[in-house]
């Protein structure tokens, strides 16, 4: 296999940056270029709403450079991605058109927690010391200008992630709002900033004790290079962050960027970030803040090695969105023997090869229906008449980090229709794309019959042999258990099967010898 000339391009909401790799089999991806225009589209975006034609004609002009010096290269492969400036943007669809229709340059735009699973998925990668700095309870606090992603890791499982709107930007623009009003900005910041970190200890850490925490985003590497003279390698203790935070305050933000070389956009953002590293440090208890010289380019490169299998990666990311669906479901009281009965029959049917010759779905779809499985019984914690449309909103609320939007909308209505009746496409073609309602069908109609066969809870069923008659799916039960419950509600929702797959499904019982 040769190496492949990649590149990453961030749309972000202060800055425009393109980095440029090769990527080798045996190697992994090596740095040949990195081009960084600042552009605080966030800025504008967070206040009005909108991008403006003015700063749409300065991205564009932008990614025309970034075009020339990708033909410098010769690179063939690459990801755009624009992050949440445009994703709140009311006028995004039509920015993104504009892009591709002025440069040709094809972009899109990352959810909150695809954006911030690449970022780990960078982090993953780059730090050796990541899986064992992640066996005890540790804090991966993700520093963005619209928002901070604050996601716990322990043993080396990804238990919840939570989105805090208190990014660099958002928090500078309230700062510029309020420094009028008071001569004790600082204060009232970390007032602000401490009570959304204090929310989310008292609903996510409760009693548990954070043993480490990692920080990644741009303003992690700008806070370091400020103070040379304490010489940080890859982590912050509480007395340097007091240190950078004094700093910070006695300085003139044209000062600092003047002094380290960065720039004043940039370096307008540096206090807001301290004060959060602070905040977290300090309700937190951790003693030690470790540093990641990571960005998103990094995490779109690694995400791209992962899924065109490049390089061979030595992580397993699926584990760590399987690892969260399960923590959800443990938040919400499911039956967890229950759960991983009917996820075992489901990925039985969904691997069986007469099944997926039909289905034609492929590794993320088995995730999605491994997370739906998880998933499928949560709503009976708010209310058991309607679980299933209680189970939709709970999966429409909830981040699971590593899927898009589409794809948990695609999970939560997996969930929903596993014990409701799906309407036919015309009636839902305004919410879904074709290509997602017939997903949801084939998920739904495996679903349904797998949960059908351990509807008594009481895993009756746990081996199954299958097998294609004419145009029956035979499932033959290997069990001495009274299973007529079981083949009553079964065959009941054969029916949907058959409609989705072209066969009827067969429940059949083989006495266990």
């Amino acid at each position: 296999m040769t190496n492949t000339t990649f590149a990453s391009i961030d749309i972000g909401s202060r800055n425009l940056t393109m980095k440029i790799y090769e990527i080798s089999p045996k190697e992994g991806y090596r740095q040949l270029d990195y081009v960084n225009v600042n552009m605080s589209i966030g800025a504008e975006s967070y206040r009005t709403g909108m991008i403006s034609m003015e700063s749409l004609d300065e991205v564009c002009n932008v990614i025309m450079g970034f075009k020339m010096k990708m033909r410098e290269y010769g690179v063939k492969e690459y990801r755009a991605y624009a992050t949440s400036a445009l994703r709140e943007a009311d006028n995004k669809v039509f920015v993104l058109d504009q892009i591709y229709g002025r440069t040709g340059m094809k972009a899109s735009i990352l959810s909150n927690s695809e954006q911030r699973f690449l970022m780990i998925k960078a982090l993953a990668y780059n730090n050796q010391d990541y899986d064992k700095i992640t066996v005890k309870n540790t804090a991966i606090v993700d520093i963005g200008g619209g928002s901070i992603q604050i996601s716990l890791v322990d043993k080396g499982n990804l238990i919840a992630t939570q989105n805090l709107k208190i990014g660099s930007i958002r928090v500078k623009n309230l700062l510029a709002d309020l420094e009028f009003r008071t001569t004790q900005i600082n204060k009232v910041l970390e007032e602000y900033i401490g009570n959304e970190i204090d929310t989310f200890k008292n609903f996510y850490l409760k009693e548990k004790e954070i043993k480490n925490v990692i920080v990644i985003g741009d303003e992690v590497n700008n806070l370091v290079k400020i103070v040379p003279e304490l010489q940080i390698k890859d982590s912050l203790n509480e007395e340097q962050i007091g240190y950078i935070y004094e700093k910070l305050k006695q300085n003139k933000d044209t000062d600092i960027a003047y002094d380290y070389g960065i720039s004043e956009e940039n370096a307008s953002l540096l206090l807001p970030a301290v004060i959060m590293i602070s905040q977290f440090l300090t309700q937190s208890k951790a003693e030690l803040i470790y540093t990641a010289n990571i960005d998103l380019c990094d995490g779109i490169v690694v995400d791209y090695m992962d899924r065109k299998k490049k390089y061979d990666i030595n992580h397993d990311f699926n584990a760590d969105i399987l690892a969260a669906a399960r923590n959800i479901s443990k938040r919400y009281k499911c039956n967890k023997i229950h759960i991983q009965n009917v996820t075992q029959i489901a990925l039985k049917i969904f691997d069986y090869p007469a099944i997926k010759k039909i289905h034609g779905l492929g590794q993320k779809e088995r995730l999605q229906l491994q997370i739906a499985a998880i998933l499928h019984d949560c709503g009976k914690f708010i209310n058991m008449s309607d679980s299933a449309q209680n189970s939709y909103h709970i999966i429409m609320s909830t981040e699971i980090v590593g899927l898009s939007h589409i794809e948990r909308q695609e999970v939560a209505n997996i969930v929903r229709y596993n014990t409701k009746y799906l309407p036919g496409y015309d009636k839902m073609a305004d919410n879904l794309s074709k290509d997602s309602y017939m997903k949801i069908a084939k998920l739904t109609a495996i679903l349904r019959i797998a949960n059908a066969m351990d509807r008594s809870h009481k895993q009756k069923i746990q081996d199954i042999s299958l097998s294609v008659k004419e145009k029956q799916l035979l499932i033959k039960a290997s069990t001495r258990e009274d299973i007529t419950l079981e083949i009553g509600l079964f065959e009941s929702k054969a029916m949907f099967f058959q409609n989705v797959y072209g066969m009827l499904p067969v429940l059949k019982q083989e006495q266990k010898l």
